[in-house]
């Protein structure tokens, strides 16, 4: 499934990974957590990132068939495009994959 748009060309294989444990405040940061717990979400999805992602006309697809490395059993990730071919953001008010992971955070998924 893709949104926000065509990839430009772009191969998907260069763009940026979110795994929902990322996002997860029920997770450690050992067991993968990536941003501040207060700042996390419980249980996110990939359909919910992928609505935000839609939110804020990011270029994204998801990948349901691949698990997280430290836990086969999560299901699922979400590739977006934050850069084009060229290296500048694709949604300039978003520049970094740190800004976005609080961007879609503030979706309200």
């Amino acid at each position: 499934m893709d949104v926000g748009g065509r990839d430009g060309g772009s191969s998907i294989k260069k763009w940026d990974i979110i795994y929902p444990v990322y996002l997860n405040s029920k997770k450690t940061v050992a067991e993968g957590r990536r941003i501040a717990a207060a700042k996390a979400c419980a249980d996110p999805t990939c359909n919910e990132i992928l609505d935000s992602c839609a939110y804020l006309k990011i270029p994204c697809k998801i990948e349901q068939d691949k698990a997280y490395p430290r836990d086969f059993f999560q299901r699922g990730r979400v590739r977006v495009q934050l850069k084009n071919e060229a290296g500048s953001p694709v949604n300039p008010a978003i520049r970094t994959s740190d800004l976005s992971v609080g961007e879609l955070r503030r979706c309200g998924f």
